[in-house]
């Protein structure tokens, strides 16, 4: 995926997030947004709030655990940066 494919990706998830505020799975995710699990993940830990090779991350969305299932969902911030907060 090149840099220029990645700000419509990010859009796309970040819309898909905000039109679901009680999150999304994982493979969901990539099938609506029509991406790999690894590109997905790769993207979810920028927009996350970890850091990266001492870079910190952005803090919009977070990835949690329900039962056996891996849903992403918007932070406050990431409401806030949405304008759904």
């Amino acid at each position: 995926m090149s840099s220029s494919d990645q700000a419509p990706l990010r859009t796309a998830l970040l819309a898909e997030l905000a039109a679901h505020p009680e999150g999304v799975s994982l493979p969901r995710l990539c099938k609506r947004l029509g991406v790999r699990m690894s590109v997905l993940l790769r993207e979810l830990a920028w927009l996350g709030d970890g850091d990266i090779g001492g870079i910190h991350a952005e803090g919009l969305v977070q990835v949690s655990s329900e039962g056996e299932r891996q849903v992403a969902r918007l932070t406050g911030l990431g409401h806030e940066a949405d304008g759904s907060g």
